[in-house]
């Protein structure tokens, strides 16, 4: 079975506006371009995958189902603007800070490529010729550790993480030492990211 190429996509600041922690729906509110870069990216007939980090759980502000119910919103709302997202992923540990079983170090929370891998595997999905767009370094970094392409997006904490990153930085500590960091494109916002990667497929 050919494997299928996917846009994994960050949450919090990159579809949808950042609000710190969003624990209440009145504060969802997707970016205007947000359905129309998801539409094109299902209409190329790759797959849409969500990946965030929601230690919001961990730190007790909400809950799992509290986030599934966000998910369950933001799909109402893609698919009433004609898009959809495939798959949902989320990790609702910390390692310092949480309650419970919650309180940990695990392989799903970014940079850590966890959530990544299991969308692979779950949707098939070939992780050297995918993509990952988010507003953090981290989000470059989980890219980076499967092989995939990063997009950094200049919205959410976008300007911080282009600070924070100099030119000449080197491959960082907490993942393998052979990647680099270095996002493949900087974008203004997700749908400039997503023409970024349909031209770059071209090439």
């Amino acid at each position: 079975m050919k494997k299928n190429t996917a846009v994994f996509l960050d949450r919090d600041g990159t579809i949808n506006e950042e609000v710190g922690y969003l624990d209440c729906l009145s504060k969802l509110k997707l970016y205007d371009n947000a359905a129309e870069a998801i539409r094109m990216i299902n209409e190329r007939g790759m797959k849409v995958v969500v990946i965030t980090n929601q230690s919001g759980v961990a730190r007790g502000y909400f809950t799992e189902g509290f986030v599934r119910t966000v998910h369950s919103r933001i799909q109402e709302i893609l698919q009433s603007n004609g898009s959809f997202i495939d798959a949902f992923y989320y990790c609702p540990h910390h390692p310092t800070e949480g309650i419970d079983t919650y309180l940990k170090s695990c392989s799903c929370r970014k940079p850590e490529p966890g959530m990544l891998i299991r969308a692979s595997q779950d949707l098939n999905i070939d992780l050297a010729r995918s993509y990952m767009i988010g507003d953090m370094l981290k989000d470059i970094e989980a890219a980076g550790r499967v092989g995939a392409k990063g997009v950094l997006v200049k919205t959410g904490y976008g300007p911080n993480a282009i600070r924070e990153y100099p030119p000449d930085r080197k491959p960082g500590t907490t993942f393998d030492e052979k990647v680099m960091i270095k996002p493949a494109c900087i974008a203004d916002d997700v749908l400039e990211a997503v023409k970024w990667i349909l031209k770059d497929r071209e090439r």
